[in-house]
């Protein structure tokens, strides 16, 4: 596998804070290569000597509009074992139902457009159920929860123009950290 040639957007980019369109099947050649693209690049910036290779910073979801396409689109790559992996493809993804329960990531969320240490919290669900669609265009559900909960809420805030730092209380970072749940 080797390295894609994709660009990744910087916070201070205004095409970060549009609003992604809906994505209409079949897909296009160019959509399917952006996933497949988005995909390897997720998988080989997990793999450290690759990371070091390309000097990658680790991800494991990226949404479209953060290579500069505004499709609401979004992959997550999870590591199930050393250098195993997941692939999660979601297209026009809704949120159907969540928990009362909230979670945040212990040593913060981050951003692969986000080139900067962040302090705060940011307030997630610890559960989520997403209605989605496949690369065929195959409507379907899914139930995560925790880390890869977070990470469904972190890329459909990409597609709405929201980023993590959006949630978190620049006057208070760690506002309401007992009501909550550290993962």
């Amino acid at each position: 596998m080797k390295l894609p040639n994709i660009t990744i957007l910087d916070e201070v980019d205004k095409r970060l804070r549009e609003k992604s369109k809906e994505v209409s099947f079949p897909l296009k050649e160019t959509d399917k290569k952006m996933i497949q693209d988005m995909i390897d690049y997720l998988t080989l910036s997990q793999i450290d000597e690759e990371r070091e290779k390309y000097d990658l910073r680790a991800g494991m979801g990226l949404s479209a509009v953060q290579i500069g396409v505004l499709k609401r689109i979004f992959v997550i790559v999870e590591e199930v074992e050393k250098e195993k992996f997941k692939n999660y493809i979601v297209i026009n993804p809704k949120i159907v139902s969540y928990s009362e329960e909230q979670i945040y990531v212990g040593e913060g969320e981050g951003c692969l457009s986000i080139n900067r240490e962040v302090d705060g919290i940011v307030p997630r669900h610890a559960r989520i159920t997403v209605e989605a669609y496949d690369m065929d265009g195959k409507k379907y559900t899914i139930r995560v929860r925790e880390d890869i909960a977070i990470a469904f809420q972190h890329e459909i805030d990409h597609l709405n123009g929201i980023l993590f730092i959006d949630h978190i209380d620049p006057k208070d970072p760690y506002k309401d950290q007992e009501k909550m749940r550290e993962i």
